[in-house]
């Protein structure tokens, strides 16, 4: 059997930069796409990043590699007439294009989305921008921390005594690329069976909020502010949270009554479960002062590995707090095909595969990621 490639024949025209963009651009290309990254004379920013010098300094920084292998990469000046019509031409032929300019500049600059489906209405036209261009705050500029404060995100994380705390890592971006990426691929299903050219419009701020559904939906239903959790579980539960043990912290699930009572055994302590100050959710939680008091000495008396190992048997879901190195010398990432390694002008790097496995195969870049107007001979001429 061979690669899936689900979107072969579907050409794409990805007119972004930074990161929610050529992250949606970047899964289409895994998935088959032929994708051709237009970018302004001298680049997108992140080629410039400053991780791994010798890269950046050849115009391919490492923030651009992540996210743009397996593309074809074209230099236009959207500011010069004839720019404009090479892109309006290459419209004519394709069959999505993407953009993340702030609402009103692709309009400006004349390859918004009434200049693309004029010359060419089939096209499938998806924009991407922080507030989707409506509403009060719609026109607005934003970048993912910026986000994460507009959302609530930042609100919910930390504690009462910290305040708000964002989320390490550009997690609204890259969730954006991927809500994209899902959308962009409806649409291309729904022109098959319509032969409609279709609008995709992608705001950071609704995948912000989305990815909060079950928040979202309460505070909206209820009208009561969720409270800052800081390492507590989702679920609240007094015996699922993060825990200090004897050498780091441990995170621990133990959401339901079989959970409860293997946590108990697998602690040394399987009186806890029939102790009434304990044997019932209510009353647990009514007590969890008592609870989480016996827990965390519990949890003191050995290493956060042990403990880990001691519950997996169990059946009780508990991790380590690792850090993400840790996480990749383990090798669960690569027994899953996470990575794929990538020579990028002679420096090896490692770079993300898609998220998923299609008949059993996890899409990687076969690849590199291309110099800026690298391919300006194959599509202008």
């Amino acid at each position: 059997m061979g690669r899936p490639a689900p979107l072969t024949g579907i050409r794409v025209l990805d007119l972004t930069q930074v990161l929610a963009g050529p992250y949606c651009t970047y899964q289409l290309a895994l998935l088959g796409a032929e994708v051709i990254k237009i970018e302004r004379p001298g680049g997108e920013t992140t080629r410039h990043s400053n991780t791994i010098p010798e890269l950046r300094e050849q115009g391919l920084g490492f923030g651009f590699c992540v996210q743009n292998a397996q593309k074809d990469c074209i230099e236009v000046d959207l500011k010069d007439p004839k720019g404009v019509t090479a892109v309006l031409n290459l419209i004519a032929d394709a069959d999505v294009l993407v953009q993340n300019f702030r609402p009103g500049v692709a309009e400006r600059l004349g390859i918004g989305e009434a200049a693309a489906q004029a010359r060419n209405p089939a096209i499938i036209y998806c924009s991407i921008s922080a507030y989707g261009g409506e509403g009060p705050i719609g026109h607005r500029p934003a970048y993912d921390h910026v986000v994460q404060a507009m959302s609530g995100i930042m609100n919910t994380t930390g504690t009462d005594d910290m305040g708000p705390v964002k989320v390490g890592a550009p997690y609204v971006d890259y969730a954006t690329g991927l809500n994209a990426a899902f959308a962009v691929t409806a649409a291309v299903l729904e022109r098959s069976r319509t032969g409609e050219g279709q609008q995709v419009n992608v705001a950071m701020l609704d995948t912000a909020m989305i990815l909060m559904a079950n928040n979202l939906a309460t505070v909206a239903t209820t009208g009561e502010e969720m409270p800052k959790l800081g390492n507590e579980a989702a679920s609240r539960a007094p015996s699922s949270g993060t825990f200090s043990t004897a050498d780091g912290m441990i995170a621990l699930a133990a959401n339901n009554e079989r959970q409860f009572a293997d946590l108990c055994s697998g602690l040394g302590h399987e009186e806890w479960a029939t102790d009434p100050r304990w044997q019932e959710p209510d009353a647990r939680h009514n007590n969890l002062e008592s609870f989480r008091e016996v827990l965390n000495a519990a949890l003191m008396t050995n290493a956060a590995d042990h403990w880990e190992e001691i519950f997996d048997k169990l059946g009780v879901p508990a991790s380590r707090v690792r850090s993400l190195g840790e996480v990749l010398t383990e090798g669960q990432p690569a027994a899953r095909g996470l990575l794929t390694e990538m020579e990028v002008n002679d420096t090896k790097v490692q770079i993300p595969s898609i998220g998923f496995k299609l008949n059993g195969d996890r899409l990687a870049p076969e690849r590199s990621p291309r110099p800026v107007g690298a391919d300006n001979d194959k599509w202008i001429s």
